[in-house]
């Protein structure tokens, strides 16, 4: 088993932020944040593997009281230079497992990070652990990336997803085992004719939105909602990503006492 606090270390906890730019970008926040805010409904919110305070900062200061739960300690303390812990309480442990209380509104993981988890078993756990801590008629709301699978070539196990000056982006797939390994090559192309470069590898497992839609039932959700992005596009066969949103039942209505006449 894969020991995911060797993943998310104190390099990669201090190279995670990229202000204003990739998943940092205003044009990726911005309505990730409006649409996290719309489904709390005015309720506190949860995040599962809340990192480095990425959303959950900007949500927080769109109003909405957030509390997180992060298994990384130097992701932690990457997040406590920005919040302590009065404005944003985070809980140490596992999205699996550690519960950070019970009447949430809204629960929610994004950027992919479902398949962090590597077995089926352990995403389902977290659809069970985020149904706990929910209130009744609270949601769930996941984004995660669409296997991309029809791009690999007969005979061929990876793709190149990214290929940009100074970085190179290779995906390995196991289609028996739904595991994807993600190769981020680092280099400096004015140095040596890059010759030299900085490998890092992070596994995932995939997930059809119809294995996460078994899943969600599995821990008492329904489907409400799915997008192919945060603006609340169309999500087609052709979307590479999704925005799913999942609900709990809501309270039932209290039964009226006969009256005796």
């Amino acid at each position: 088993m894969i020991d995911r606090n060797r993943l998310w270390d104190a390099q990669a906890a201090a190279e995670y932020d990229t202000p204003g730019e990739g998943m940092f970008a205003p044009e990726v926040l911005e309505p990730t944040v409006a649409t996290l805010a719309a489904l709390a409904a005015g309720g506190p919110a949860l995040e599962l593997a809340i990192g480095t305070g990425r959303v959950a900062l900007p949500l927080r200061g769109a109003g909405v009281p957030v509390t997180g739960i992060e298994l990384s300690p130097p992701m932690i303390a990457r997040l406590r230079e920005k919040a302590d812990a009065t404005r944003l309480p985070v809980v140490e442990g596992d999205m699996t497992t550690a519960s950070a209380g019970e009447g949430f509104t809204l629960a929610y993981l994004v950027f992919d990070t479902l398949a962090n988890l590597l077995t089926q078993e352990e995403q389902v756990a977290c659809f069970c652990n985020a149904a706990r801590q929910l209130a009744p008629g609270g949601c769930f709301v996941i984004e995660l990336w669409v296997p991309q699978l029809r791009s690999l070539a007969p005979g061929h196990g990876g793709t190149v997803e990214v290929s940009e000056p100074g970085y190179l982006l290779v995906d390995t797939y196991d289609a028996l085992a739904q595991q994807v390994v993600s190769h981020h090559l680092r280099f400096d192309p004015a140095v040596d004719g890059a010759r030299t470069a900085r490998i890092t590898r992070t596994p995932h497992r995939y997930v059809w939105p119809a294995e996460l839609d078994l899943m969600a039932q599995l821990a008492g959700f329904s489907l409400e909602s799915r997008w192919a992005d945060w603006e609340g596009t169309a999500f087609t066969a052709d979307s590479r990503s999704h925005v799913s949103v999942y609900r709990l039942p809501a309270p039932s209505a209290p039964a009226l006492e006969t009256l005796e006449r």
